[in-house]
This record gives C-alpha cells, structure tokens and sequence, in this order.
C-alpha cells in the first residue's frame, strides 16, 4: 500500500524514525501521496513530523532515507535520533 512513517521514544536526543511497509490504513492515520508513493503517518507521530521532508539517497553502496525537519531542535552525534 506504501510506506508508514513514524516517530518513536527512544536514542539520547528522545525520538527516532521509524519507516516500515505499510499493509493498511488505520483509522489514526493521514495519507499524503507524492510522486506515486503513498505515505501513511498516525496523527501522534504527526505533530513531531509537520512539515518534514522525506529524501531516499544513494551514496556509493549505501542508500538512506534523509529527513530534514524544521521542527528538529538538534540530533544525537550519531545521527540516529533527534529532538523537538
């Protein structure tokens, strides 16, 4: 159906990203189409995500997802959680 995208409790900074295949729509969730992908967003995660940009980067062999959110106060050291 296409790809959840949510935030979780967790790292030194307080939250992370969370992004899994999303087999339905809940009825908590908020769906936004670009480019032909469907992304899924529970309306919880949604107030630490409004307005955030979504990137899928190719780096040599490595591929990401990139996430600049303007409501990001600052990040972990290592890049794996943030906080508002």
């Amino acid at each position: 159906m296409g790809l959840r995208l949510a935030v979780k409790k967790t790292g030194c900074s307080g939250f992370a990203y969370v992004v899994n295949y999303a087999d339905d729509v809940g009825s908590n969730d908020v769906v936004f189409e670009d480019r032909g992908v469907k992304v899924i967003v529970d309306r919880d995660s949604l107030d630490y995500i409004n307005g955030t940009e979504v990137d899928f980067v190719k780096q040599g062999l490595n591929e990401a997802f990139r996430f600049r959110n303007p409501q990001s106060k600052g990040e972990c050291g290592c890049g794996e959680s943030f906080n508002v």
